[in-house]
This record gives structure tokens, C-alpha cells and sequence, in this order.
């Protein structure tokens, strides 16, 4: 048999493909509607099937057919020449047309002898497969048997574009969830994100309000660290090292203000800048404060006896601390950033700049605060650039009565019993 194909073959296919239907599963109502044509017809088989490229692909058959029976090649197919047509193919006796009498089909173990199809025709004009029903012997089908075959074919479209729609919808639906699950990833993202530069309180009040109102706090200390030699060390080293050290060195003063209840706020160069008692108020701000530079001073020290045992420079940090009231908020609008202003933070920075590396400057301010449970080395009033004379002291450890370890670093519990 001399295979034939649709003028319309690359837009068929194609149709065909946006069916998904080759190759799936068993549904009932194509068994059904295959049951339904034999019984219309009297005829002990029908199939429901498509034609792709190479083969006819059975969806759903019935009656007295082999149960292994799934497909056949499409140029010995039947079903082929009644695609063409684009209408029914009535064949009563498959043994008298020349174009199948030599069909492996007909003359094979099946023995195919009578066949009825009908094209199944999108509305664009696609002849996607067939309903068929067949016969081992010649047969005859009335005229209403016919017509009701084809009807019945018009209901298989009508079935299969619901299906269609079904997969359309479920697809649409699909998408959806993943849009709203990449929504959810990306907003949780944008929140991890915000909160790695805004404080948790300050971060839900900029989403709630879509802004941060300014708020002023008449207490809190402010912590200034900044590298001393760093100009020296940047020369005598490759610039991605200088980089790696630097962020290695943030992070560890990040653990350390987030264990002591300060919020870290920006990093200037090489200085870093870090608060306490904003933006939640408390007061032991200046004791946390206090703690904390004396962790990044053994930080360093540890880290300094490493280094001076492979020849290398030394990473010194001068520390200034000074307490007193700021102003805090938000500036920005595409990169956001919590800051703080005031007289408070000037004389940090000024105290930080008054001292000498290696050791925590602080100002009377945090003094006053601190005193009962520090040891301290009186330095007397400095005179500080636009400030003029500040009364300044160094902070050295925790008393030894109040620390839990020798080198006065680590707080114990009369530590915090201390008035």
C-alpha cells in the first residue's frame, strides 16, 4: 500500500503535539466511546487512535483485538488514507480495494476485512486520527450507522479539546503556583536581604509604612573601630588578600556586636561603626559596649601571635566608645541604610582618633556608666578637634572580681549583680 500524506502534514503535527495525547495513559471515556462504536455498528472491534510522523497510536480500543496491540507503522495504516480524506472511509470488503488488498493488515494474522472510519477534524481542519470500527469479514453498515459513526466522531473531538483544555488550565494553574512560589522565594529574599542592612524592628516598620520615622534616643554608646597601619599593610599585600582579611575580620566584629546586643551599623574603609541601645533602648548599652571592645581586642591579639610567629605585620585596631544622646533612621531609597547623627557620634570618632593602638579610649560619658566594674587608666582632658577639651580615660579589663577569666575579658554572674 503506497503510503499517502495531508497537504496540511507539518501544520497537523503540530496540532497533534499540542493535543499531548500521544502515548498516554488509558482513559475511560475513549474506552467508552470505542465500546459505543462497535455496538452502533455491530462490529466485534473499534479503535480510537491518532497518526503522528511514523505510526498509528492506539488510545483506545475494543472487542477482539490483541491486548499487546498499541500501534502500527503508519505506511501500512489504514487509518492513513482516511486522514487524507478528511472524510469517512466505508470500506465493506478490504479483499476488493486494490489499495488495501495487499495490506499486511489484511492479509497478516489479523485479517482485517471490513473498515469504517472517521476523521478525527479540529476546527482549524486537522485530521488528527480516527474512531473506527473494523470487522475479520466483509460487512455492510446502513446508512444511520454510518451518520451515527460520524456524529459520534464529532464527540470525540469534543472530548478530546475538553481534555485539552483540562491540560491547558492545569498548566495555567501550574504556572501560577510557580509564579507564586518564585513570588515567596523572592520576597523571602528580599526580606533575608533587608535584614541584613536594617535592624528587625526597623526593617518591619519599612515594610509596614513603606518608610522609618526618625527617632531620638537620649542614651546610647557608640563604638568607633578603626585600623591603624592599614595604608602600610594594603602595600605589602596583594589587593584580593587585603579584601578577604578585612571582610574575615567585619565578620568576626558582626558575631561580636551581635552578641552583646549592638547593632552594627556601616563600615567605613577600614573603620567600623556600631551602637548600642538603638534601635531597641536599654540600659546596659555602655557595659555591652565595653564587653564588646574588649572581644575585638583579644580577637586581634590571638590572631597578632599567629601572625608574628609566620613574620607577618601585625592588625592594629584603635577603639573609641563615648555615650550620649543620637538621632537614628533610615536615608535612601534603592540602597537603604540605618545610621545614626548627633554630637555623640562626633566625639567617638574624635575619641577613636585621640588614641593609640592596641588600646579602647573611651570618654567620661561612658565612664560614668562603666566605672564600677572596669578597670581604667585615667588619660585626663584631651583637646579634640571642634569639641575642644574631653576628659578621657582607657579602658584595660573587667575587675578581677567581676571576671570569669584571668585576663578580665569574660564577665561572671557578680559581674552583672553590680550596681
Amino acid at each position: 500500500m503506497n503510503q499517502i500524506i495531508p497537504a496540511n502534514e507539518p501544520g497537523r503535527l503540530e496540532a497533534l503535539r499540542n493535543y499531548a495525547i500521544l502515548d498516554t495513559l488509558p482513559e475511560i471515556g475513549f474506552d467508552e466511546i470505542a465500546e459505543l462504536a462497535a455496538q452502533i455498528c455491530g462490529c466485534p472491534a473499534a479503535l480510537v487512535s491518532f497518526v503522528d510522523a511514523s505510526r498509528q497510536w492506539i488510545k483506545a480500543k475494543y472487542g477482539l483485538l490483541p491486548a499487546e496491540l498499541s500501534e502500527c507503522p503508519r505506511e501500512i495504516s489504514i487509518c492513513t488514507v482516511t486522514i487524507c480524506n478528511n472524510d469517512i472511509l466505508y470500506v465493506p470488503d478490504l479483499m476488493k480495494d486494490q489499495r488495501f488488498n495487499t495490506s499486511p493488515l489484511v492479509t497478516g494474522d489479523l485479517h482485517i476485512g471490513f473498515y469504517c472510519g472517521v476523521p478525527l477534524i479540529t476546527r482549524d481542519g486537522h485530521a488528527l486520527g480516527t474512531l473506527c470500527v473494523i470487522d475479520f469479514g466483509p460487512r455492510e453498515l446502513t446508512f444511520e450507522q454510518r451518520e451515527a459513526l460520524r456524529r459520534l466522531s464529532r464527540q470525540t473531538m469534543v472530548h478530546l479539546e475538553l481534555r485539552r483544555q483540562l491540560l491547558v488550565r492545569n498548566e495555567m494553574l501550574l504556572e501560577l503556583e510557580r509564579a507564586r512560589d518564585r513570588a515567596v522565594a523572592e520576597k523571602a529574599e528580599s526580606d533575608k536581604l533587608l535584614l541584613n542592612i536594617l535592624p528587625p524592628s526597623i526593617a518591619a516598620e519599612l515594610k509596614t509604612n513603606d518608610r522609618v520615622q526618625p527617632r531620638y534616643f537620649d542614651s546610647a554608646t557608640v563604638i568607633m573601630i578603626d585600623f591603624t597601619g592599614f595604608t602600610r599593610l594594603v602595600e605589602t599585600m596583594e589587593p584580593a588578600s587585603v579584601i578577604d582579611q578585612l571582610d574575615q575580620h567585619f565578620t568576626k566584629f558582626d558575631d561580636i556586636m551581635a552578641n552583646h546586643r549592638l547593632e552594627k551599623l556601616k563600615t567605613i574603609g577600614d573603620a567600623y561603626l556600631a551602637v548600642g541601645g538603638v534601635p531597641e533602648p536599654n540600659r546596659s548599652h555602655a557595659i555591652d559596649a565595653s564587653l564588646g571592645a574588649l572581644q575585638v581586642l583579644d580577637h586581634l591579639a590571638r590572631l597578632n601571635r599567629q601572625r608574628e610567629k609566620l613574620r607577618l605585620p601585625a592588625w592594629q585596631v584603635r577603639i573609641g566608645i563615648n555615650t550620649g544622646p543620637v538621632i537614628a533612621g533610615v536615608v535612601g531609597k534603592h540602597k537603604f541604610t540605618y545610621d545614626i547623627w548627633g554630637n555623640t557620634v562626633n566625639i567617638a570618632q574624635r575619641v577613636e582618633a585621640a588614641g593609640v593602638p592596641g588600646r579602647i579610649s573611651i570618654a567620661e560619658s561612658t565612664w560614668q556608666y562603666i566605672k564600677t566594674r572596669f578597670e581604667i587608666d585615667v588619660r585626663g582632658a584631651v583637646e579634640v578637634k571642634h569639641q575642644g577639651l574631653v576628659n578621657m580615660y582607657y579602658l584595660n579589663r573587667i575587675k578581677p572580681e567581676f571576671a570569669s577569666d584571668s585576663a578580665g575579658i569574660i564577665p561572671n554572674d557578680r559581674f552583672w549583680k553590680q550596681e
